[in-house]
């Protein structure tokens, strides 16, 4: 549970940036089978990090984009 507070109080340039980190280092090689495998999850918990901040700023601007047409009319959305 302790592991999902931490995410969740991650802001997205944080995550993005430890997940660029992570990436670098699996990329560059050199670490163990065991700290590959502790990397690649952890990219995958950043990753969805910032899937999770991106589709809540996409769904801001929806909204806001909706407010701002007359009508209600998506212009064909």
């Amino acid at each position: 549970m302790a592991a999902r507070t931490e995410e969740a109080a991650l802001g997205y340039e944080q995550a993005r940036d430890e997940l660029i980190e992570v990436v670098r280092r699996l990329e560059a090689g050199g670490t163990t089978l065991e700290e590959s495998l502790a990397l690649w999850e952890r990219g995958e918990e950043l990753a969805k990090v910032c899937r999770h901040w991106l589709e809540g700023a996409r769904a801001r601007l929806d909204a806001a984009l909706a407010e701002s047409e007359p009508d209600g009319d998506e212009g064909g959305r």
